[in-house]
């Protein structure tokens, strides 16, 4: 894997770096971001995480979850990878930050995060997805959304779960 991202505090301060997957090991805290991008008639474009991902592999989450590689900004780093992984970019406002551990991740994995939370509206999108990342999307409405976590946790992240718990967007 060799990709770094950033080991902060427990105020999201950047502290330090990490190879990706040993952070995921060992459990250290490291930044993180969650999209959300509403279309006008403000349903949520959720992903499906790719199947071969090395954790949380085929459960649905928010539009685009991943960390900004070390040096860079996290306002770069949202709109590089909602590029990269659904293949449209939108204005992006930061609502909230979170932390969260779990160590209920595929693997013996552990996440814990501080994480951006990003919104976005967007009006006509052409989806295009990579399949190293996502294997398909869908628009859907918040009511029914938490209505099928609630019935069906098992279909998704941790992360989406535990933002809804909180009522975070």
């Amino acid at each position: 894997m060799d990709e770094y991202i950033n080991l902060v505090n427990s105020q999201g301060k950047r502290i330090g770096s990490i190879e990706k997957l040993q952070a995921h090991i060992t459990g250290k805290l490291h930044e993180a971001f969650s999209i959300f991008v509403f279309n006008q008639q403000k349903e949520l474009l959720l992903q499906k995480r790719a199947l071969h991902k090395y954790h949380s592999a085929g459960l649905w989450t928010n539009t685009c979850c991943s960390h900004a590689s070390v040096g860079e900004s996290l306002q770069k780093a949202v709109h590089r990878r909602l590029v990269q992984e659904m293949g449209f970019d939108c204005p992006l406002k930061e609502v909230a930050t979170f932390s969260y551990k779990t160590t209920n991740l595929s693997n013996n994995l552990i996440e814990n995060e501080f994480d951006h939370i990003f919104i976005g509206t967007i009006d006509k999108v052409k989806v295009t997805l990579n399949p190293d990342e996502v294997c398909q999307s869908k628009w859907i409405d918040l009511d029914s959304l938490k209505n099928n976590i609630d019935n069906n946790p098992q279909n998704y992240t941790s992360w989406l779960k535990i933002i809804f718990s909180k009522n975070l967007i």
